[in-house]
């Protein structure tokens, strides 16, 4: 880690606000690539007009949303996530208080939200430092190449190599990430 965080630079992660709106971007942002989801994004913050509320997302139509350039699983899940705020079975102002598994927990419950989504919004929206995503494509890859690492790593053998990050996991990710960018890469 000390060669990627000196090739990498000092440490600048862009949080976002834990509300709904971050889980929505998500949810769109979800096996897309950043530039592609950006524009599905902005199409969509303007056809709210700019305020992403369960409100404001239930009253589009299904319709209009895949319009928008979301696929048919996508609109579903960011309805689901709608419903789920609207009727308070998940309640952003609770989350904070909870423990990083009962976070998991109640928002694995909405459609369309895993393990990942869960603990990007744990790192990005609830700044929880000691979170490692052993899903995450970009990590597992970042792992490998700086581990010398003939397969990607699964997550028994990612836990093992990140014992010595804690309690900085999300740190050590958000290096790991930007070890794949440009310069750094190297």
């Amino acid at each position: 880690m000390g060669s990627i965080i000196e090739r990498v630079g000092s440490y600048r992660i862009q949080y976002r606000e834990p509300q709904f709106e971050s889980l929505v971007r998500s949810i769109v942002y979800q096996q897309l690539s950043g530039r592609v989801a950006s524009v599905i994004l902005g199409r969509l913050l303007e056809a709210v007009k700019g305020s992403v509320t369960p409100e404001s997302i239930l009253k589009l139509r299904p319709a209009r949303m895949r319009g928008l350039g979301l696929s048919t699983a996508k609109t579903a899940y960011i309805r689901d996530l709608a419903r789920h705020t609207r009727d308070r079975r998940v309640v952003f102002e609770e989350l904070d208080a909870l423990a990083d598994e009962e976070v998991i927990e109640r928002l694995t419950q909405v459609k369309g939200i895993g393990t990942w989504t869960a603990h990007m919004f744990l790192i990005f929206a609830l700044r929880r430092p000691d979170i490692l995503p052993v899903g995450d494509l970009g990590v597992r890859s970042a792992i490998r190449k700086a581990y010398g690492l003939e397969a990607l790593p699964g997550p028994v053998e990612m836990e093992a190599i990140a014992a010595c990050w804690r309690p900085y996991c999300s740190v050590a990710s958000w290096y790991l990430w930007r070890s794949l960018d440009g310069p750094a890469a190297m």
